[in-house]
């Protein structure tokens, strides 16, 4: 899987982003400009010692991010979509864009691409969730739909062993 990130603003936003990526073999992909400096202390924070481990791509813009991706299957998540992000199939070798934490995705992309709008159902009187948890929200909806392929499924007690 991969997620995208089309200008981020918000240093930590992008780094829990990034530490979610590594917990699931998630590259990420950021498209400037970029609201921070990548080396910023905050992003390392809420990304931890992780961030060294994750597999991450700038691209100056959109359209150098299609160039060195040409076919690539995009899903764009926007609270402007008309279906649900449960209602789409996703694949192993997909991608997910997420728009800057201000503004969403820019309407220019999303309107030639209707059918890839996805959104996460909320109540009418809020505005949208906040980034990494839309992203942590359809990433691990689209791993659950590919059986969670190469991810530890089940977890062991440090001090003492289940009884079952």
């Amino acid at each position: 899987m991969n997620i995208i990130l089309h200008q981020p603003e918000i240093p930590a936003n992008t780094g829990n982003i990034g530490r979610t990526c590594v917990a699931t073999g998630t590259g990420l992909h950021l498209i400037e400009p970029l609201g921070f400096r990548l080396d910023e202390k905050s992003i390392k924070r809420a990304g931890m010692d992780y961030w060294d481990s994750l597999d991450v791509t700038r691209y100056i813009n959109y359209q150098e991010f299609q160039e060195k991706h040409p076919g690539a299957k995009i899903w764009f998540a926007t609270t402007k979509a008309k279906k649900a992000y449960s209602e789409a199939n996703f694949g192993m070798d997909d991608y997910i864009m997420f728009g800057k934490e201000s503004a969403g995705i820019p309407e220019e992309l999303l309107v030639d691409h209707e059918e890839d709008c996805i959104r996460i159902p909320m109540l009418d009187s809020i505005r949208s969730l906040n980034l990494s948890n839309s992203v942590a929200i359809i990433l691990y909806e689209a791993l659950r739909q590919n059986g969670f392929r190469n991810m530890q499924l089940q977890g062991e007690l440090h001090r003492l062993q289940w009884r079952s």
